[in-house]
């Protein structure tokens, strides 16, 4: 058995839900195929025991054949064992779909989701992702999960019907026509149901986005008095979740009750039809064990049939979401023929801005509106279409995955994920530790790394909860320097951290990023005064350049911007 999650999930086929299912059926397919046959065998060898029962009863008490009571027993035994083995072997066999369906769905939805890019969350909730990384693939592994109890139970009501057909025609009818009459009656429930469910899960996924924005904007509600309304909205919110929980539940517990109420009507219908041809003695006292063992028998592949509607049904409504989520397209994509870049280190040029960066040195862009300053970066790392140029080239000819090589964006929208902070900082594993050491010297972080119980080898929390925001910044800025790209765009990266601090970071940053592109946009003179070369930009244009001195002389307005001062009409 592979081990999971495998290496390459595969190009998942995303053209509809079914399709995508049976896509997954498909790359688990011996496995899923085997789990099928041991279900079979799991549920016949059930299927047969009450037939050798009767067999038993007939032969060692109508007929005091000892031989044959013996023969019988070991028939009996036999299918014991055969269903135990088959019983283990089986479930063994149907985790393992269950979690390679799972893990292989969540492969493919992240590598769209890394597809997608900034596209992502324009397009698709928080909530409704983390649905899809919970709920829906656990109702897609459970599609094939039971595909294998579902095959034996299936098999196993055929046989059942076989062997009362040919014993007792009209017992035999009962099954044959109760059977698909106890499936419509429990199918006709598993429809509200689900659209029930479905109800419940999107207002689940919105109020679970909700809760997101209200988390991270918590402070800034706080700032405008706004908490008691954001609070209110989602305690209403939530009231209305627990009300759609409570409908779900209703028709969840009618459903459940109808699975054990209809099977047990339908036994003791065939119990007390078998009884009453026994005594006009159509059967003998063997089949009438048999026919009651059969009865109770079926109870458990009926529920196991309507288990698997209930699954298919959940696994194909989390299937249409998966595919939906699939066949969205990135905003940006690679060009047909795309180009290749000299190896070198080329100028790189926003035009809509009048942006210049020469190779090689340090450029700082102070911009008087700061949005002004994330747009361009957004366009150097072509995080939107818009006509910047490396080498003379378009990035819109160049590879995504060549510009993001090249080219990096460091702004404080970036997280640390949990793990070991050596893998956080390093998460290729390309640093030693002199480079780790001195990214974390040049983002002034050693004495965050140095208070640590484990230093580098420290297991840090999601999104770096336990670090201050100014000490999140400089360990930002240090696995930025140290993926070490030939254009390091920098936004902002000082604004969380203190004077003293910020300082030494500008003394060092020049100098670990020596030989290489880097820009920097911010207002602090601190970094702006070791900047090779300083850009002025007003209304997202490129008003005056310089050194930062140069510009503190000549022009009052970026005097002004970068003192804090009134800007001069």
């Amino acid at each position: 058995m592979r081990s999971l999650p495998v290496a390459d999930p595969g190009v998942p086929d995303h053209r509809s839900a079914t399709r995508l299912l049976l896509w997954l059926a498909a790359r688990a397919w011996p496995s899923l195929s085997t789990a099928v046959l041991l279900g079979v065998l799991w549920m016949v060898s059930q299927a047969l025991m009450p037939a050798a029962v009767g067999k038993a009863i007939d032969a060692g008490i109508r007929a005091q054949d000892r031989t044959g009571l013996m023969t019988w027993g070991g028939v009996l035994l036999g299918l014991g064992l055969l269903q135990a083995t088959a019983g283990v072997l089986r479930h063994r066999l149907a985790v393992y779909n269950w979690l390679a369906a799972a893990y292989r769905t969540i492969q493919v939805t992240i590598d769209q989701a890394n597809r997608l890019g900034a596209t992502l969350p324009k397009r698709l909730a928080a909530g409704e992702m983390v649905s899809i990384g919970t709920a829906d693939i656990s109702h897609i592994g459970g599609a094939l999960d039971i595909t294998a109890r579902g095959s034996g139970a299936l098999v196993a009501v055929v046989t059942v019907a076989v062997i009362l057909l040919s014993t007792s025609v009209p017992l035999g009818l009962v099954v044959v026509l109760g059977v698909p009459l106890l499936m419509a009656i429990v199918g006709g429930l598993i429809r509200p149901l689900h659209r029930r469910q479905q109800s419940y899960r999107d207002q689940q996924g919105t109020l679970t986005t909700r809760a997101g924005d209200i988390v991270a904007g918590l402070r800034v509600l706080r700032g405008v008095g706004g908490e008691p309304v954001f609070s209110a909205r989602y305690r209403a919110e939530s009231q209305e979740l627990r009300a759609s929980g409570v409908r779900v539940a209703r028709v969840e517990s009618v459903l459940d009750a109808a699975q054990v109420l209809l099977p047990g009507v339908f036994v003791v219908l065939v119990t007390w039809l078998g009884a009453r041809f026994a005594v006009r003695g159509e059967i003998t006292a063997g089949q009438l064990v048999s026919f009651y063992g059969y009865a109770a028998f079926l109870v458990s592949p009926l529920r196991t049939l309507t288990e698997a509607i209930d699954k298919f049904t959940r696994g194909h409504v989390a299937a249409c979401r998966v595919v939906a989520m699939l066949a969205m397209q990135p905003e940006l994509t690679d060009p047909a023929e795309p180009t290749r870049l000299p190896a070198t280190p080329g100028e790189l040029v926003d035009v809509e801005s009048g942006l210049v960066v020469p190779p090689a040195r340090m450029t700082a862009i102070a911009a008087a509106a700061p949005q002004d300053a994330v747009a361009i970066a957004d366009r150097l790392g072509r995080y939107v279409d818009a006509e910047v140029t490396l080498h003379g080239v378009p990035l819109e000819k160049l590879t995504l995955a060549t510009v993001r090589e090249r080219i990096l964006v460091a702004d404080n929208d970036a997280h640390l994920f949990s793990g070991p902070l050596r893998a956080e900082l390093d998460p290729r594993g390309r640093g030693h530790e002199e480079a780790i050491r001195a990214a974390l010297v040049a983002a002034s972080a050693t004495d965050i790394v140095d208070a640590l119980p484990d230093g580098l080898d420290t297991v840090i929390a999601e999104r770096g909860r336990e670090f201050s925001g100014g000490q999140q910044q400089r360990l930002r800025l240090a696995r930025a320097l140290l993926a070490d790209p030939e254009i390091l765009v920098l936004v902002e990266p000082t604004s969380a951290v203190d004077a003293h601090t910020e300082a030494r970071i500008a003394r060092t940053l020049g100098a670990a990023r020596h030989g290489r592109t880097t820009v920097v946009c911010t207002t602090s003179p601190l970094l702006l005064d070791p900047a090779d070369h300083v850009v002025f930009v007003e209304d997202g244009k490129v008003v005056a350049e310089g050194t930062h001195r140069a510009l503190l002389a000549s022009e009052p307005r970026y005097t002004a911007v970068v003192t804090r001062e009134e800007v001069p009409s």
